[in-house]
């Protein structure tokens, strides 16, 4: 957890992305204890609550779950649970709004392809 906090959006959202950006990246594996509520709040100086609400969004997801006494641990099946979720997040996101404008500018799907592997020219090169 090397990232740092931004203005762009609430502190706990980003609290709760950097756990899971640590956990797709490999560096908090599956039933390893994470940082709590009190070391986030120092380690990023904000209110304790603050990051305990990042970490029950994850609790509340099923990425993170309480060993009474002990803290808080990544679930089992974490990683690809977050994969899963960011895969549809992206999707709803990025791909519909592009795939919607693809079909208003007549653009076909191998043509879609080529652009995304980079084989597209566009026509107003030089």
């Amino acid at each position: 957890m090397n990232e740092y906090l931004s203005q762009e959006k609430s502190i706990y959202l980003q609290i709760s992305e950097m756990l899971e950006n640590d956990i797709l990246r490999d560096v908090l594996l599956e039933e390893e204890r994470v940082p709590s509520t009190n070391e986030l709040a120092k380690l990023y100086a904000i209110n304790p609550a603050t990051a305990a609400k990042g970490i029950n969004l994850l609790v509340d997801a099923g990425i993170l779950y309480k060993k009474r006494g002990i803290g808080m641990f990544v679930a089992a099946g974490a990683k690809e649970c977050i994969r899963m979720r960011r895969r549809e997040a992206f999707f709803d996101t990025y791909l519909c709004s592009i795939l919607d404008e693809a079909k208003r500018l007549n653009i076909s799907r191998d043509e879609l392809i080529s652009m995304i592997d980079g084989n597209y020219e566009r026509s107003t090169k030089d």
